[in-house]
């Protein structure tokens, strides 16, 4: 047993979404008192680092209700029950920028809010792209807006906050290496 380890002691669900779940367990510390956490199961994601082949990455803009505003972001989705990470990594890509890549490499996985939250994110890059001339359509709820940027202009977003989540961030570090190379 790892030295921090927090035994379950009851869980309660308390919500069951589309896409979240929430509960609350009582756990026993390993000092052996007793604490309630507040816990979000999510499905996992893909996200997808799309490099064409002049340099350029391709990005997204969308609204995120939780914060309020629009967000540039590199493409990412749900991994659907049962689905195979590299099937959720060709899906979001032709549905929120209308290319497939001839080439398809996993970079790392990392989990995104681990203090509330299980969600992992899958990162891949996505190389040797093409325009789809009839792509899948995205999800009937989703707004997007497709960008094309170089890395440069992609940092610059990153520092003016128009990119302000983690996982685009984190990729947008990898690419700056990748296109270095």
């Amino acid at each position: 047993m790892n030295q921090f380890e927090e035994k379950t002691i009851s869980t309660d669900l308390l919500f069951e979404g589309k896409v979240i779940s929430l509960r609350v367990e009582e756990v026993e510390l390993p000092d052996g008192n007793r604490a309630k956490r507040e816990l979000v199961n999510h499905p996992g994601a893909v996200a997808v680092i799309p490099i064409m082949d002049d340099g350029k990455l391709i990005l997204v803009k969308q609204y995120r209700k939780a914060l309020n505003r629009s967000i540039i972001e590199i493409p990412a989705g749900k991994i659907e029950p049962g689905e195979d990470i590299e099937v959720t990594a060709l899906r979001e890509l032709e549905e929120e920028t209308g290319y497939g890549a001839n080439r398809f490499d996993y970079l790392q996985s990392f989990a995104t809010s681990p203090g509330f939250a299980n969600e992992i994110i899958h990162i891949f890059v996505a190389l040797g792209l093409y325009k789809i001339d009839k792509p899948a359509a995205g999800d009937e709820d989703e707004f997007i807006h497709m960008i094309e940027c170089t890395i440069e202009e992609a940092e610059q977003m990153v520092l003016d906050e128009r990119i302000y989540d983690a996982k685009t961030a984190f990729a947008i570090l990898h690419a700056k290496k990748l296109l270095n190379k």
